[in-house]
C-alpha cells in the first residue's frame, strides 16, 4: 500500500500524522484558541490544531497557564471545532483536571470530547501520569504526551529554562517518552530541551514527535500563534520565529480608524445609507 501524504487526506486524524513520521513529511502544529483564528489556520492547511492551555496567558492575561479551568478549556474547544474542516484539534487537560486521580483524569477527557467536539487531548508527564493515561485511552479517547518543559510544573521547577540538559533528567525523559509509546499516546510533545536529545527521542520511538525549542529532528513543530505572529511582544525565546508583528500593524490600523472619526473623514459619503 502506498503511504498516503496528508495533503491527498481531507481530514487529518492520528493516523494521517503516523503516516507522515513514516514518510519524513513534517508536521505543522499552532494553537488556536476562537472560532475566527482556526478557521483561518485551517485554511492555510495546518494540520494540527492545539487548543492549548496556554490560553490562560495570551487570552485571559494570566502569568501562567494554571488558572484556566475544564469548563474555560471546553469552551475555547468548541469554538475551535466550529471553525475546522480539515485539522486534527487536540485539547490540552488543564491543571487540576488529572493529576494525581486517573478517574477525574477520564471524567475530563470525556467531557472535552463529549461537549467541544474535539479529536484528542493531550497532558503534561510521564510515569507519574501513567494510570491516567491508561484510563483515558481504555475509553478511546486518544492521548498525546507532553514532556520537558512541562509549564503546568512551573512552580515546581521554579524557572522557564532548558530542561533535561543533565544526563540523569535526559534520561528519565527518554525513558518516559518510550512508556508514553508502550501505553498508547498517539504523539508527544517536547518542549524546551536539547536538540541533540529530541533527535534521540524521535528516532526511538515510532509516533510522532512534534517540538518547540527542541530542534529541527523531530517529526513537526509547534508554536503558539500569537507568539508567531507577532500579537505580543513580552515573549521573545531563542526558539520562537515571529512571521508578523502584528501587534504594531493593529496598533497602526486602530489609530487610524480613530484618527478618521475625528476628522469625519469615516464614515464617508459612500460608507453610509
Amino acid at each position: 500500500m502506498s503511504v498516503t501524504s496528508a495533503k491527498e487526506t481531507k481530514r487529518i486524524t492520528t493516523k494521517t500524522l503516523q503516516v507522515m513520521k513514516k514518510s519524513k513529511e513534517k508536521i505543522s502544529m499552532l494553537t488556536a484558541y476562537d472560532f475566527t483564528m482556526a478557521k483561518i489556520l485551517d485554511d492555510a492547511g495546518v494540520e494540527v490544531l492545539l487548543v492549548g492551555d496556554s490560553a490562560s496567558n495570551v487570552m485571559a492575561g494570566h502569568e501562567t497557564t494554571l488558572p484556566i479551568t475544564l469548563d474555560q478549556m471546553i469552551y475555547h474547544a468548541s469554538s475551535v471545532v466550529r471553525g475546522v474542516n480539515n485539522a486534527l484539534v487536540i485539547v490540552d487537560l488543564p491543571f487540576g483536571s488529572y493529576q494525581g486521580n486517573s478517574i477525574e483524569a477520564l471524567n475530563s477527557s470525556i467531557r472535552i470530547m463529549k461537549e467541544s467536539g474535539a479529536h484528542a487531548v493531550k497532558l503534561e508527564g510521564g510515569r507519574e501520569v501513567k494510570e491516567c493515561i491508561e484510563r483515558i485511552l481504555s475509553a478511546g479517547v486518544p492521548v498525546m504526551g507532553h514532556l520537558g518543559l512541562t509549564p503546568q510544573s512551573i512552580y515546581k521547577f521554579g524557572t522557564y529554562v532548558v530542561r533535561a540538559k543533565e544526563d540523569e533528567e535526559a534520561q528519565r525523559l527518554l525513558e518516559d517518552a518510550v512508556l508514553l509509546e508502550q501505553l498508547g499516546c498517539f504523539g508527544i510533545v517536547l518542549e524546551k530541551i536539547p536538540a541533540e536529545l529530541a533527535a534521540a527521542v524521535a528516532s526511538k520511538v515510532k509516533i510522532p514527535v512534534i517540538g518547540i525549542g527542541a530542534g529541527n529532528e523531530v517529526d513537526g513543530q509547534v508554536l503558539v500563534t500569537h507568539d508567531m505572529l507577532g500579537l505580543n511582544k513580552e515573549f521573545h525565546p531563542r526558539f520562537l520565529r515571529r512571521y508578523l508583528n502584528l501587534y504594531d500593524d493593529i496598533k497602526d490600523a486602530v489609530g487610524k480608524y480613530k484618527d478618521d472619526i475625528k476628522s469625519v473623514d469615516f464614515p464617508n459619503k459612500e460608507e453610509q445609507y
